[in-house]
């Protein structure tokens, strides 16, 4: 009896890795580290009692257990600034960036996406949350080229045609440049970033 019980006993003893299921251990294996450094394991290895009452802003303590097997305490400690996650600064998180929006509209325009915590911080709530950033992008049109391009070939429309404003470019080749009226215009709206690129981005 003895020996079964002891057998027993061994059978269900678990490592932390066995007491989430097994379709989550390959996928914890994958992203977290081989019997690492227990307080080195990042929010994905380890799973912590998070207070939501604390103090906003004010730095708090949570205690965490780890999901995998790492070396060290497993009794880990975990100290962060007391905030939700969509409330995190901005180099601590990062955003699907859209390019397809206009950047020198006024006022200016904003558009809806997706943001993610990055993996070493911790905070309160979902980790992925919406937002609404400016519009701000860039489709590689260099101010400094369209102003040598207004200023040597402005004549034969060449400004428009590099800024995406195909029509324009057609009317200035076969007029001249508005017999160089049009010419001068470009190159003072160029010259002041009134004139951006057609597609709506902004100058590099």
């Amino acid at each position: 009896d003895f020996h079964n019980e002891a057998h027993v006993a061994e059978k269900t003893k678990t490592s932390p890795s066995d007491a989430v299921p097994s379709s989550t251990n390959k996928e914890l294996e994958s992203k977290c580290p081989v019997n690492a450094p227990c307080e080195s394991l990042d929010h994905r290895c380890i799973k912590c009692n998070m207070n939501e009452s604390c103090v906003y802003g004010r730095p708090t303590t949570v205690k965490c257990k780890p999901l995998v097997n790492c070396n060290g305490s497993t009794d880990i400690e975990k100290t962060f600034i007391c905030q939700y996650c969509y409330q995190t600064e901005r180099w601590e998180h990062e955003c699907v960036r859209k390019a397809r929006c206009n950047s020198v509209s006024s006022p200016r325009s904003y558009y809806r996406t997706n943001c993610s915590v990055h993996d070493h911080v911790m905070c309160l709530g979902r980790r992925m949350f919406v937002r609404n950033l400016p519009c701000n992008w860039t489709g590689g049109h260099r101010w400094s080229t369209a102003m040598l391009l207004s200023v040597t070939l402005g004549g034969f429309g060449a400004d428009r045609f590099y800024l995406g404003y195909w029509q324009e470019g057609i009317g200035k080749l076969f007029s001249f440049g508005g017999l160089g009226v049009w010419t001068i215009i470009d190159f003072i709206l160029i010259s002041i970033q009134y004139l951006g690129p057609a597609d709506g981005s902004l100058y590099i």
